[in-house]
């Protein structure tokens, strides 16, 4: 791992994936965990890869991620110099597969500059590092379908701690996902925003009024880009899927059951994903080192040979 903090552990947390991934991560010094797919949540195996950790600070990183520069790690835990920071969220980009509508969610929700001293529990944990010791007090939700981050951010700022983000801490999040993952994705967080925070409402005026203004924001700034035109209709979908799964997880009545839950997770039987991918088109800063992903590229192949 090309970081400039050296002193760290990896742990994996495994919930029944069909590729390569244990295989490859076994032959790293790397402890992996398991956990039943029908037994699966994110708070869950959250859970189980923190109490397996030793340090002080436990470093959370999404499967579909890679870090951009060397000293990711130590921008990312930089803001616990204050004894008052909980948690810190690192800036999400994507790469040349990501959808539009989806680079312009990360620009919003991730911005250019840091705030160390956020006053909302908004984080995001396919990047971000909490307290350890916070975390043996206040386990993450296992019941939640989602935004179990947010639980826990709302949940340690209502015993005075606060929430940091950095801007410089900057990973790439890779979403494949066709129109009905993100229905499912965005439904199942709306569930789980819901039980977060019962008075908030969202209603079909709100997927109309959202859906548009949206959709038209992201006309204008991919006609600013330049962006071509066969987009226009990717646009559409990803915005009505977004917006109509939140309609429809505010909707939801009563408990997520087994067979919900595994539409969730599990929309699709699982296959293995493209592998081998390469940091391109990632602007780098003169003075940081971005992470050479090609030549880790051709260590892995050199260690299949031998």
């Amino acid at each position: 791992m090309q970081q400039i903090e050296k002193n760290f552990e990896i742990i994996v947390v495994d919930s029944g994936s069909t590729d390569a991934t244990v295989s490859i991560a076994s032959r790293y010094p790397v402890k992996v965990l398991s956990i039943k797919p029908e037994n699966f949540s994110f708070g869950s195996s959250l859970n189980l890869g923190c109490q397996a950790a030793r340090g002080d600070f436990i470093v959370i990183v999404s499967a579909h991620t890679y870090p951009v520069y060397q000293d990711w790690l130590e921008k990312l835990l930089e803001p616990f110099s204050n004894p008052q920071v909980a948690l810190v969220y690192g800036k999400q980009r994507g790469n040349e597969i990501t959808q539009y509508s989806e680079h312009q969610v990360f620009a919003k929700w991730f911005p250019e500059f840091s705030n160390f001293n956020q006053n909302h529990p908004f984080c995001n944990n396919a990047n971000a590092a909490i307290r350890r010791t916070l975390w043996e007090q206040i386990p993450y939700n296992e019941a939640l379908t989602g935004l179990e981050d947010l639980d826990w951010a709302k949940r340690v700022m209502q015993q005075g701690y606060s929430i940091a983000y950095s801007a410089e801490a900057e990973i790439i999040h890779v979403h494949e996902e066709n129109s009905r993952s993100i229905y499912n994705r965005y439904r199942r967080e709306a569930i789980a925003f819901k039980t977060i925070f019962p008075e908030e409402q969202f209603n079909f005026g709100d997927f109309l009024r959202l859906s548009i203004t949206n959709i038209i924001s992201d006309y204008y700034h991919a006609w600013q880009d330049r962006v071509p035109i066969e987009n226009l209709l990717s646009i559409t979908l990803f915005r009505l899927m977004q917006f109509w799964g939140t309609y429809q997880g505010f909707r939801q009545h009563g408990l997520v059951t087994k067979q919900l839950r595994q539409t969730f997770y599990y929309p699709r039987q699982l296959s293995s994903t493209k592998k081998n991918q390469t940091l391109n088109n990632v602007a780098c800063s003169e003075n940081r080192k971005s992470i050479d992903y090609n030549r880790l590229t051709k260590e892995v192949l050199l260690d299949k040979i031998h």
